[in-house]
């Protein structure tokens, strides 16, 4: 069975989208299945980490900026109509495709109408619920309190939705750590900094600053700090010095991510697809929404109390995380937390 997944990453999308697509392939392959990537060759992409699972990988090219091109659309460089026939090209080339799937924002019904006559089914990867969809399966993993009516009118009345955390992608390796993670009691010993592959707005930055001044001011005294960035990340040199100079564990694109995420007590993340990592792990977090996308994730999540918000990047300073970090000394905080977010994968 031959399954084509449509994907990008970039400095500007950023990894979260190829990171979840590489899981479903793994499950896929798992069960029989031949998997060809397309992606395309855009600045700052991770197509490289398809090869290193041993995927296929066909890479279109990276057009000349287009003006006509607004919003997410940019993100392709190309018009959706020239993606699709560009897809439908690769498709020919490899044979029946049983399943294409999808995640792009800047994909919709009219993409995915081009490819419906080359493949039996259409898989969507979607969080917006902004525009149409002529899929057959659409999968959103994402916490939004009305979830239920989000796509109402969006997609075809036969499409199958998978909708909340339930549903969400997750590695082997997250399902491994869970079974042998001991449960925390709410005491702080170690702390995670992780801000998305690419973190274009440079929280880490902003969190290890805050971290070093509750350091030296002995309130973290004897709690482990460990700092994680993307090969992607363009300031990963100079935090790499923040990280030496605070005393604080500095690693780059690692392949442990759930093992660090087990052993932590509390986490400083986006509110990306990490989000329900995090969840599943227990890991109790204080979050940076550095998307728009992930405002209303991050303020339903909040409202449930199952992260602590902080605000839109652009909002939240130093001192901010300063002071939610202080909070989490307080274990019961925690404790509250971890219980939250267990009740999300009933």
């Amino acid at each position: 069975m031959n399954i084509l997944i449509r994907v990008d990453s970039s400095n500007l999308i950023g990894s979260g989208h190829l990171m979840r697509c590489l899981t479903m392939a793994e499950q896929q392959r798992n069960n029989g299945a031949t998997v060809t990537f397309v992606c395309r060759n855009l600045e700052g992409n991770l197509s490289g980490l398809v090869q290193e699972k041993s995927f296929n990988l066909i890479l279109l090219p990276n057009e000349d900026e287009n003006n006509n091109l607004t919003g997410y659309s940019k993100w392709l460089t190309v018009p959706q109509e020239q993606d699709a026939v560009e897809t439908v090209d690769v498709i020919k080339k490899i044979g029946p495709v049983h399943q294409v799937v999808v995640d792009s924002y800047a994909i919709d019904e009219t993409w995915e109408k081009m490819i419906r006559p080359y493949t039996d089914e259409i898989f969507v990867i979607d969080d917006l619920a902004n525009r149409h969809h002529d899929c057959d399966v659409l999968l959103d993993q994402n916490f939004y309190l009305n979830k239920e009516e989000r796509y109402a009118g969006l997609v075809p009345d036969n499409c199958r939705l998978l909708l909340g955390p339930k549903y969400a992608l997750f590695r082997d390796e997250f399902y491994k750590a869970k079974q042998k993670m001991k449960l925390r009691e709410g005491q702080l010993r170690n702390i995670l900094v992780f801000y998305g592959g690419v973190d274009a707005t440079d929280e880490t930055s902003k969190a290890i600053k805050a971290l070093t001044r509750l350091k030296s001011n002995g309130e973290l005294a004897d709690v482990q700090i460990t700092i994680v960035v993307g090969a992607s990340n363009i300031r990963k040199d100079d935090i790499a010095i923040l990280c030496q100079k605070a005393g604080f564990n500095y690693l780059c694109q690692v392949n442990n991510m759930a093992t660090l995420m087990s052993e932590a007590d509390l986490m400083l993340g986006a509110g990306g697809t990490t989000t329900w990592e995090r969840c599943f792990l227990g890991v109790p977090a204080i979050v940076t929404a550095v998307a728009e996308n992930q405002l209303k994730v991050c303020e339903d999540c909040a409202k449930v109390g199952v992260i602590n918000y902080l605000a839109y990047w652009d909002k939240v300073t130093i001192d901010d995380i300063y002071q939610a970090v202080r909070k989490f000394t307080d274990s019961e905080m925690s404790i509250a937390m971890q219980k939250k977010m267990s009740q999300l994968f009933d």
